[in-house]
């Protein structure tokens, strides 16, 4: 079975390990979302931060969006936490944005992690 976007996955998890790298655990995610902007943007890695996306219910759209942290090569969802662990909620955002958005992949980056920054790439089930 061949990894869905394994190039891209790659260079974006290299961008997230240069972060940590730099800055090790500690801070406020914020922090760490201002940081991998400039890591992407420096490994010119496509990217939009915190765009918001459309929702809809049964086909009729929602006031409300959502905002993952980032959408890179215009086809990976990357979320980002500072927490402790990753949880099963956190898994839930992802999923849930990739089901929203169409997209295939996500990748969940927690940098509240130490000695290593913390992953998982989080594929969208699809019925078929």
């Amino acid at each position: 079975m061949e990894i869905l976007f394994k190039e891209e996955s790659y260079k974006i998890m290299g961008a997230c390990f240069e972060v940590y790298k730099e800055k090790g655990c500690g801070f406020l995610e914020p922090v760490y979302q201002e940081c991998l902007s400039i890591e992407l943007g420096l490994q010119e890695i496509p990217f939009v931060a915190q765009a918001a996306l459309a929702l809809t219910y049964k086909d009729r759209p929602l006031k409300q969006k959502f905002v993952p942290d980032y959408v890179c090569y215009d086809k990976v969802i990357v979320e980002i936490k500072a927490v402790s662990e990753l949880t099963n909620a956190h898994r839930a955002q992802v999923h849930n944005y990739l089901k929203a958005s169409g997209h295939q992949l996500g990748l969940l980056v927690n940098f509240g992690q130490s000695p290593k920054v913390e992953w998982e790439r989080i594929v969208r089930q699809t019925r078929t």
